[in-house]
């Protein structure tokens, strides 16, 4: 949990729910916050669980990450949304009182959007080189302003973006770019070439995060998936307004290179 390996001692009959009713009572993560991601194969369990009987012995040879915050955590978040909140209806009253001329403020809808339709953790692999790197990748993604705008107007709120370590998905019929766990729990993309020595081209991979978007809303590669996959892509191109969007005049201008 927040990068940091935790120990517990649980007897042999113990179940996945005594896991989470001890993490409610040591960590002060209440269940209703707790995400459990369980590596390799399992997913993502969380509260109430589907076999909340699951025996621990059965996890013993896995690694569990605990996703979640505290009450407290939530608080202090909440209590900043009403700070900024009022502070804007202050300012928004100040400004009729005195008739003054139109000024520019920030959209708290749009911020408080943005906020909720995210992806709410990113994450690297510890274990690879140079893994801020593949942090500094997957905020560039997460903050993309056609990925923002996409995500708002499909409400996606995805609580892990991580990258996937290549060597896990290439096989000598296939390499997979990238994968959604539970319509939107988690998605993973491939960021770094296969000899890791550097990685893939961005546009490439954002579009690769498009179609795991995409499998949010529909889990086959069916008629419907294509459809929205190829509004998603469109939209994301559309509001990317640092290398694409409408031209407002026929001047040229300069457009940085996005190959990473």
């Amino acid at each position: 949990h927040h990068g940091k390996p935790l120990t517990y001692t649980f007897p042999q009959d113990a179940t996945v729910s005594d896991l989470s009713s001890a993490i409610a009572d040591t960590l002060s993560v209440p269940t209703a916050n707790q995400k459990l991601l369980v590596s390799p194969k399992v997913g993502l369990l969380r509260p109430p669980f589907k076999q909340p009987d699951l025996a621990l012995r059965s996890l013993a040879d896995k690694k569990i990450v605990l996703m979640g915050s505290t009450a407290a955590e939530v608080s202090q978040l909440d209590g900043e949304v009403g700070v900024a909140q009022a502070q804007a209806a202050r300012r928004s009253g100040a400004q009729r009182a005195t008739q003054a001329q139109p000024w520019r403020r920030r959209d708290w809808q749009k911020a408080q959007d943005e906020a909720s339709y995210t992806f709410h953790t990113l994450r690297a692999l510890p274990y690879l080189p140079q893994p801020e790197r593949s942090l500094r990748f997957l905020e560039r993604l997460r903050d993309d302003a056609g990925i923002k705008a996409s995500m708002r107007s499909h409400k996606f709120s995805v609580p892990l973006l991580t990258e996937m370590n290549p060597a896990e998905h290439t096989t000598h019929k296939s390499r997979t770019l990238g994968l959604n766990r539970n319509r939107g729990e988690v998605i993973e993309l491939r960021l770094r070439t296969d000899a890791y020595d550097g990685y893939r081209d961005y546009k490439t991979i954002r579009k690769t995060l498009c179609h795991e978007l995409a499998h949010n809303v529909w889990g086959e590669h069916d008629r419907n998936f294509w459809t929205l996959c190829r509004d998603i892509e469109a939209e994301v191109e559309r509001n990317d307004w640092r290398s694409g969007g409408h031209a407002l005049s026929d001047q040229d201008f300069y457009n940085p290179n996005d190959g990473g």
